[in-house]
């Protein structure tokens, strides 16, 4: 099987083509995503079908569960089929929205829409024994953004897998810690459904940047700052376009 890792600021993805994937279940997801007796991967992108520029994909978690939506992995297949077709525009579509893209303002830049997004009112749930005022959010997939004064890796990895498996969210959810900065910038801390810690997301950094504008955080455009890298996204009415890079690591084959 042919296979290329790409990340986007350090969220790293397995792009695989059909037929030539075969039949791909959980279970071998989770070997090809496992970085000891695998290739090692954030998850795994399956190119389902593709017409001109048009691609249909389905995402697939690390943990062998499917996703309805991710930011990088829609951009890291639009960078794809942008180089493999020489489009000026592409659409990927996933279970939930088609996302068009198109090549940033300089290299190794696409920008992409990533359709409608809506912010939640704040809700106080039980986690991990404290009260918390957690801020839901709809990207096509389903968001938890949580304001802190400070960030702390410690608390992400104590919080993140309370809030992600929190009877609130019966299909689980993706969470954000989440600190306004000067300058319409956000520092963030993420923790993905199906996935745990990452460096970034895409559809976090959208959904923080929803937050930040409906609460009056920041204006429009927001930097999303997070441990891999930073995001541009702007919100255009209840829009969200994401500007962000995107970088091909290796291709290869697999007998996996």
């Amino acid at each position: 099987m042919r296979f290329e890792k790409w990340h986007a600021l350090g969220n790293a993805y397995l792009l695989l083509e059909q037929p030539d994937a075969g039949d791909l279940t959980p279970e071998r997801v989770r070997r090809l995503c496992d970085t000891g007796t695998g290739i090692g991967s954030d998850g795994v992108l399956e190119v389902r079908r593709r017409e001109g520029a048009r691609a249909s994909i389905r995402i697939w978690n690390p943990d062998g569960s499917t996703a309805e939506l991710s930011g990088n992995g829609t951009r890291i297949a639009a960078a794809w089929l942008l180089r493999e077709t020489d489009a000026p525009e592409v659409e990927i579509a996933t279970d939930e929205r088609l996302v068009r893209a198109s090549p940033g303002a300089r290299g190794g830049i696409v920008r992409q829409d990533l359709g409608v997004v809506t912010v939640g009112a704040d809700e106080e749930l039980e986690i991990a024994g404290e009260r918390l005022t957690i801020i839901p959010v709809d990207v096509g997939n389903p968001h938890a953004v949580v304001l802190r004064h400070e960030l702390s890796r410690d608390e992400l990895l104590r919080l993140g897998p309370a809030i992600e498996a929190h009877p609130r969210f019966p299909g689980r959810t993706n969470v954000q810690l989440a600190r306004p900065e000067p300058g319409d910038v956000v520092s963030v801390l993420v923790w993905e459904r199906g996935a745990g810690e990452t460096a970034a997301s895409g559809s976090s950094a959208v959904a923080v940047a929803a937050v930040a504008t409906a609460r009056g955080w920041s204006d429009t455009p927001v930097r999303v700052a997070m441990p891999g890298g930073e995001l541009v996204v702007s919100l255009e009415g209840r829009r969200a376009v994401v500007e962000g890079p995107v970088e091909e690591v290796c291709a290869g084959t697999t007998a996996l």
